[in-house]
């Protein structure tokens, strides 16, 4: 297996270096995630976040955690930050993808094809819009499997061509100062990824006592 926190850190020593830092559109679940990932990132990046998130279950929640991210990012200091994009929200185009895989477990194939929906949305975008390099946040996680968006993020690299900044952000106690960070600022934590198949299973979780 690939060690995905040596390249980033060496992709930020190099960028350290560099007086204009090249731009990144970082693909955000949310504030949570995203809190440690713009601290470790952001003094070898101009970044960009980009809320792309149409397997989130209801509007509702969609914009709870679109607007606690922007409150992030308004007060969290950050040295080459840009801007927060919201993508529009049509979880009907998450639900068409997952078509006959809704009862799936958490972490399965469903799981892959809602990383490589929302990544390969961002690559896209990244890729009108001018940018160097795309990423996501969600290999903050313990509960998202890094090698697949890794392998994921480098096909889409090749497909448009893109740079794609690998990682395992949930490493070197990346995800323990997610945490911290988040009880710093008061974050919302949601207690499921997002769409309703994984709220269900995190509820169930919950009533057995086992989370």
């Amino acid at each position: 297996m690939e060690n995905y926190s040596l390249y980033t850190e060496n992709v930020i020593k190099r960028n350290m270096e560099l007086e204009k830092k090249p731009s990144l559109l970082l693909h955000a679940c949310c504030a949570p995630c995203s809190s440690y990932v713009l601290e470790y990132l952001n003094r070898a990046f101009e970044i960009t976040l980009y809320f792309y998130n149409p397997n989130i279950s209801t509007l509702e929640e969609f914009d709870k955690r679109a607007e606690e991210l922007k409150r992030f990012v308004g007060e969290f200091p950050l040295e080459n930050f840009k801007e927060v994009i919201i993508e529009h929200y049509d979880h009907d185009e998450f639900l068409k993808m997952v078509k006959g895989r809704e009862d799936l477990h958490e972490g399965g194939a469903r799981c892959f094809d809602c990383y490589e929906q929302r990544l390969q949305k961002s690559a896209q975008f990244a890729r009108e819009k001018g940018f160097d390099m795309f990423a996501t946040t969600l290999s903050i996680s313990p509960h998202k499997n890094a090698q697949w968006l890794n392998e994921i993020g480098k096909r889409l690299c090749e497909e448009f061509g893109i740079d794609y900044l690998y990682s395992d952000f949930k490493k070197k106690n990346g995800y323990k100062r997610s945490c911290q960070l988040s009880a710093e600022y008061n974050l919302y934590r949601q207690s499921f990824c997002g769409c309703e198949f994984s709220k269900g299973e995190s509820e169930r979780r919950l009533l057995n006592g086992k989370d």
